[in-house]
């Protein structure tokens, strides 16, 4: 059963930096893709980062160049790396292994707020 727990959320002012984890269970990161998503009030979850067992990465045009994934096989996590934070990168924060179906089961997720 694929489980996580994300952390490392917190209120930041604009042009700060946080990292977010997520720790997992009931499977390896280092053989699944997993991805980073975000949920802002109001708007539909979206991607945000992923990372492949080849460490192929992809990231959503918004945070390019900002933000940064990566793992650590033997902690059996993956990290969020987000410098230069803007207000509108306030929302929940997830992780996941997509495919993203109706029945995906998401964990409480980490808020991050960026304040102006």
């Amino acid at each position: 059963q694929v489980q996580v727990v994300e952390s490392g959320g917190g209120l930041v002012q604009a042009g700060g930096s946080l990292r977010l984890s997520c720790t997992a269970s009931g499977f390896a990161v280092k053989i699944n893709v997993v991805g980073w998503y975000r949920q802002a009030p109001g708007k539909q979850r979206e991607l945000v980062a992923a990372i492949s067992p080849a460490a192929i990465i992809n990231y959503a045009d918004s945070v390019k160049g900002r933000f940064t994934i990566s793992r650590d096989n033997d902690k059996n996590t993956v990290y969020l790396r987000m410098n230069s934070l803007k207000p509108e990168d306030t929302a929940v924060y997830y992780c996941n292994v997509p495919p993203i179906t109706i029945s995906t089961r998401w964990g409480q997720g980490t808020q991050v707020t960026v304040s102006s």
